[in-house]
């Protein structure tokens, strides 16, 4: 059994000890045909959850990297580097990167669900107040 976890649409992370491991989903290589070219961060790098630290450029388009954690990239898997298609031909043994954090991607899925619950308030808070200026502006036409 895997233990790799989905982060993105396109991602997927597995964590040992403080190594994290990146690679592309499967469902995701499973639609490509080829990886033209294949950006990616130098080790030692430190790497942000919501920046963009690399991509891939495919025949579909181009797919962003992220890290799942806060951290330094500790190692850079050189053999997709030279034959970016072996992530195509198996993208669950073809780790993109790793990250070395103390940081538990599973902690940071919690935040992104709080976030999204945060933002779905928001909008409801939003929806509610253009709905009392409507019935305000309402008043004020039946009050001429």
């Amino acid at each position: 059994m895997s233990r790799q976890k989905p982060f993105t649409d396109e991602l997927w992370y597995e964590k040992e000890d403080t190594i994290i491991s990146v690679g592309l989903l499967e469902d995701v290589a499973a639609g490509l045909e080829s990886i033209e070219t294949l950006e990616l961060p130098a080790e030692g790098d430190l790497v942000d959850i919501d920046t963009i630290i690399g991509s891939l450029e495919t025949d579909q388009g181009t797919i962003d990297l992220y890290s799942p954690v806060n951290g330094v990239i500790s190692e850079i898997n050189e053999l997709i580097h030279e034959d970016p298609s072996l992530i195509i031909e198996d993208p669950l043994d073809s780790w993109i990167f790793k990250v070395e954090s103390d940081e538990d991607p599973e902690d940071n899925e919690d935040e992104d669900e709080d976030e999204d619950e945060d933002e779905d308030d928001e909008d409801e808070e939003d929806e509610e107040d253009e709905e009392d200026e409507e019935d305000d502006d309402l008043e004020d036409e039946d009050d001429n």
